[in-house]
């Protein structure tokens, strides 16, 4: 059974860090293309960051420069770190792995930003 956990999300000021973390297991994680998606509150997800299997990195322009996405293939882990957050940042977020045409993804974890 594919499980993935996220962690790491919280309330935090406009300005400062935080870092999310995904554990995953029951899939071959260190073959697949993972990722970071959010969604804000009335709005459609929306892609974060994506790394694959090699650490291939592609962020939004929204967080191009501000978030990092990293992926630890021998501990099925990966994170998120994310500095100068903005209000517009708050969202739920999920991680997500691909595995050919099938898309497994966490409950997600809700992080606020306040102004």
């Amino acid at each position: 059974q594919v499980q993935l956990v996220e962690s790491g999300g919280g309330v935090v000021q406009s300005g400062g860090s935080m870092r999310l973390s995904c554990a995953v297991s029951g899939i071959i994680f260190k073959t697949n293309v993972a990722g970071w998606y959010r969604q804000a509150p009335g709005k459609e997800r929306e892609l974060v960051a994506t790394i694959t299997r090699l650490g291939d990195t592609s962020y939004a322009d929204s967080v191009k420069g501000r978030f990092t996405i990293s992926r630890d293939n021998a501990a099925t882990t990966m994170w998120l770190q994310m500095n100068s957050l903005k209000p517009e940042d708050t969202a739920v977020y999920s991680c997500n792995v691909k595995a050919g045409l099938v898309d497994f993804w966490g409950k997600g974890t809700l992080v606020t930003v306040s102004s």
